[in-house]
């Protein structure tokens, strides 16, 4: 609500965004999936298949990887899968649902996994990507990873990605 008050406009304050991350349980695999294929949905016209974190077996990946959740006032927001390396962490898998993007939630989830590396005691954070997800790599560019180097395999050429941390 805008008023006066002393010759000055006062502003009713908005609602501040409320943001968490947590470890994934085997419990939270459906929402994983679910989410994972929202995210992706747009990509599969772009390379005529289901990119890889589509076909993930996330009841699974739970158990093996560190899969974090971010929750955007208590909905599920975003996903981040990592994998410790004996040099460095690996990003897997990042998705943040259709419905959340463009509210900085990725680079969130970013940072988070370079606190994740640096706890684990690793110096270098890697993540590969589909060079035909253009926008992808503009958004981890922009995040200060640069390629390292490219692999083609059946999927297509694969962005390999590193950043310091």
């Amino acid at each position: 609500m805008i008023g006066k008050r002393n010759g000055q406009r006062n502003f009713r304050p908005t609602m501040t965004q409320s943001t968490a991350i947590r470890r994934a349980t085997l419990e939270d695999a459906p929402a994983i999936h679910e989410l994972t294929h929202a995210a992706y949905a747009k990509w599969v016209p772009v390379i005529g298949r289901e990119p890889k974190p589509m076909t993930t077996d996330f009841s699974a990946a739970v158990q093996d990887h560190m899969i974090d959740l971010l929750f955007d006032n208590g909905a599920l927001a975003g996903v981040i899968e990592t994998v410790l390396a004996p040099d460095h962490l690996l990003i897997e898998n990042l998705a943040v649902a259709p419905e959340f993007q463009g509210r900085g939630h990725a680079k969130t989830l970013l940072a988070h996994a370079e606190v994740l590396a640096r706890s684990l005691g690793q110096t270098e954070i890697r993540l590969y990507t589909n060079s035909r997800f253009t926008e992808n790599l503009a958004l981890y560019t922009s995040y200060g990873y640069a390629e390292a180097y490219r692999t083609q395999s059946i999927r297509g050429i694969i962005v390999h990605m590193a950043k310091p941390v």
